[in-house]
């Protein structure tokens, strides 16, 4: 029997075969959070799950964000031109019989 070493994200419980997605993943989800609670201080009457949504559409998409806010705003546009490849890193657990 092989032995897999597997990270597992503490914030969502995903799983990731190195530790470097799995880091990536966390901070992602960090960045979500804290433009989630910014959004819910500053927009009066937004829903908590909004919030979420929009939190983590800013956090995957940070670079676009950054290269608009940078002088690129038409970068913008890019956002959800592509399909997701973020959660292609992730391992799902199986149980073997």
């Amino acid at each position: 029997m092989a032995v897999v070493a597997m990270w597992k994200c503490d914030r969502d419980e995903a799983m990731f075969d190195s530790k470097k997605s799995a880091d990536a993943h966390d901070k992602m989800l960090e960045l979500a959070e804290n433009f989630s609670l910014l959004l819910e201080k500053q927009i009066e009457g937004i829903s908590e799950k909004d919030a979420e949504n929009i939190g983590l559409l800013l956090s995957r998409n940070k670079d676009i964000l950054v290269a608009a806010c940078r002088g690129k705003p038409e970068s913008l546009l890019d956002i959800g031109s592509e399909p997701e490849q973020e959660e292609s890193n992730i391992t799902p657990l199986t149980a073997k019989a």
